[in-house]
C-alpha cells in the first residue's frame, strides 16, 4: 500500500496535529491540515513540527481551510477525520467526505470509542470497505499503539494493508480489536481511572483525591497517578469514555463506570482539568514565581493543599526498587496488611483481572493487554504485573484471598488465566522508585 498524501480533517487539535506529524515524518506523506480558520491551520502547522520534533517536516505540512475541503480530499489516498469526539458531528462531517471521495480511497476516523459501523453507514455500500478507526493515543510520537478497529463492512484485505503500513512506515505498535465500546486500551484504562475516582469518594475522609493518587503512584507500575492521569486526559473527555462504557456495557464491572457526583459538578462549572487550568487538581502560580500544588477536597468541597503522603508500604517497596531488589520488594508488599497496601493490592489486581477478561471479549490475543497498557499508557503491563507478583498460580490465590469468590467466579478466573504466554515486557522497567 502507498500512501503519498493525507488529508487530516481537524487538524487544529491535539491529535488532529499530531498525526498530521506522523504520517509526514514517518510516512513522508504531504498532509493537507484542514482547518476552519487559517490561523488555526498555521498554529496546528507548528504544534505538528513540535510535536515530532522535526522543522524538516514543515514543506510536508499544508494548512487548508474547511473550503479547500474537496479538492483535498480529492488529492488523497487516505482521509484521517479527527474531529470532536460527537456522533452527530462525525456523521454529519462523514456525509460531506462521501461526496468527495471516490472507491479507491482509505477513510480512517481517529474515534477513541465510537461505534466504527455507524460511522461508516454514511457511506455506500463500496466505500464502507475502506473505513476504518485508527486509534492513536496521546502523545503518539512517545506512546507508540495503534488500535485498529474494523467494522463489519471492512474489507479484509485492506484490514491488512493498513495493519501492514501502520506497523512498517509509522512505527506503531499495531492491535486489532473488535468494534466495541472505548475498543481495548481506554476501556482497560479509565476503568482502572475510574474506579480510582469512586475510591477517591469512598475514601473522601481519609484524604480523598491526592490520598487515593498517592497509594497509586509510580511505585506501582505507571508513569502518572491515575485521578491526575484524568485531570490531564480532560475530565469531560474522561466522561465521555466511562458514560459511553457505562451505557454500552452490561459485564461485572459497568458499576465501575459511573461518574462520582462530585465530578459532574465539576464539570458542570467548567472546571475540566489542566486544560482549563483547575480541575481534580490547580496549580497557582504566585508573583515571587513560586508554585503551589492543590488539590480539590471532596469532603469540604474546596481546594486545599496538596499532601506529601509517606505509607510505610510505599516507602518501603521504594527502598528495596532503588537497589534493584524486586523480589523483596513484592514479598513485602504481599505481607503487608495496612489499608493503604491492602487497597494498593486490591487494584493492582483487579486491573490484571478486567485487563485480561475485556482482552478475551474484545481483543484478538490475550498479548494483546500487554501492547495496548505498555504502549498506549506506559502502565505496567497486566501479563507483567501478573510475573512480578510470582506468577498465575500466586496471582489466582491472591485474587481469591483479596478479592474474593464472586469476581473470581464471575471472570472464570481459572479459565481465564488457563494459557497465559509470557509477556514480551520486563516488569522492572515499570516501577519506579519514587512516589
Amino acid at each position: 500500500m502507498k500512501i503519498r498524501t493525507v488529508t487530516v480533517i481537524g487538524a487544529n487539535g491535539t491529535m488532529g496535529y499530531n498525526i498530521s506529524g506522523i504520517f509526514a515524518a514517518f510516512g513522508k506523506c504531504k498532509v493537507y491540515m484542514v482547518c476552519r480558520k487559517k490561523e488555526d491551520g498555521e498554529r496546528a502547522r507548528k504544534n505538528a513540527m513540535l510535536s515530532v520534533k522535526g522543522e524538516a517536516i514543515g514543506e510536508l505540512l499544508i494548512p487548508k481551510e474547511y473550503s479547500a475541503l474537496e479538492e483535498c480530499i480529492q488529492e488523497s489516498d487516505l482521509v484521517f477525520e479527527s474531529v470532536a469526539e460527537n456522533l452527530q458531528i462525525k456523521m454529519e462531517l462523514n456525509k460531506t467526505i462521501e461526496k468527495y471521495t471516490n472507491e479507491r480511497q482509505i477513510i480512517c476516523t481517529g474515534t477513541s470509542g465510537l461505534s466504527i459501523k455507524t460511522l461508516s453507514e454514511c457511506f455506500s455500500v463500496e466505500k464502507r470497505k475502506k473505513y476504518l478507526g485508527l486509534h492513536f493515543f496521546n502523545p503518539p510520537y512517545n506512546m507508540v499503539l495503534c488500535e485498529v478497529i474494523p467494522s463489519v463492512y471492512t474489507d479484509r484485505t485492506v484490514v491488512e494493508q493498513i495493519k501492514s503500513y501502520v506497523e512498517k512506515v509509522l512505527y506503531r505498535t499495531t492491535v486489532e480489536v473488535k468494534d466495541s465500546p472505548a475498543f481495548l486500551g481506554n476501556r482497560i484504562g479509565f476503568q482502572f481511572i475510574n474506579e480510582a475516582i469512586q475510591a477517591a469518594e469512598k475514601y473522601k475522609y481519609n484524604g480523598g483525591i491526592d490520598y487515593i493518587d498517592a497509594i497509586l503512584g509510580p511505585f506501582t507500575g505507571r508513569n502518572m497517578a491515575p485521578i491526575l492521569t484524568a485531570d490531564f486526559v480532560g475530565l469531560d473527555v474522561h466522561k465521555a469514555i466511562v458514560d459511553n462504557l457505562y451505557d454500552q456495557t452490561s459485564d461485572y464491572a459497568k458499576d465501575t463506570f459511573a461518574m462520582p457526583a462530585f465530578l459532574n459538578q465539576m464539570i458542570e462549572k467548567g472546571d475540566l482539568g489542566r486544560k482549563t487550568k483547575k480541575g481534580v487538581y490547580q496549580t497557582i502560580k504566585h508573583e515571587n514565581g513560586k508554585k503551589e500544588y492543590r488539590v480539590y477536597d471532596i469532603q469540604t468541597g474546596r481546594y486545599r493543599e496538596k499532601y506529601s503522603y509517606k505509607f510505610p508500604f510505599a516507602e518501603d517497596m521504594i527502598e528495596t526498587l532503588r537497589v534493584g531488589d524486586y523480589k523483596e520488594t513484592f514479598r513485602g508488599f504481599k505481607a503487608n496488611q495496612s489499608l493503604e497496601a491492602r487497597l494498593c493490592m486490591e487494584f493492582l489486581l483487579k486491573y490484571a483481572v478486567y485487563a485480561l477478561y475485556a482482552t478475551h471479549m474484545v481483543g484478538d490475543t490475550i498479548s494483546d493487554a500487554d501492547a495496548v497498557m505498555a504502549d498506549g499508557f506506559s502502565w505496567i503491563p497486566p501479563l507483567a504485573l501478573i510475573q512480578a507478583l510470582g506468577g498465575r498460580e500466586e496471582f489466582c490465590r491472591l485474587c481469591t484471598e483479596r478479592l474474593g469468590e464472586t469476581i473470581c467466579k464471575e471472570v472464570n478466573l481459572k479459565q481465564l488465566t488457563k494459557s497465559l504466554p509470557e509477556s514480551r515486557y520486563d516488569y522492572r522497567r515499570y516501577f519506579k522508585a519514587k512516589r
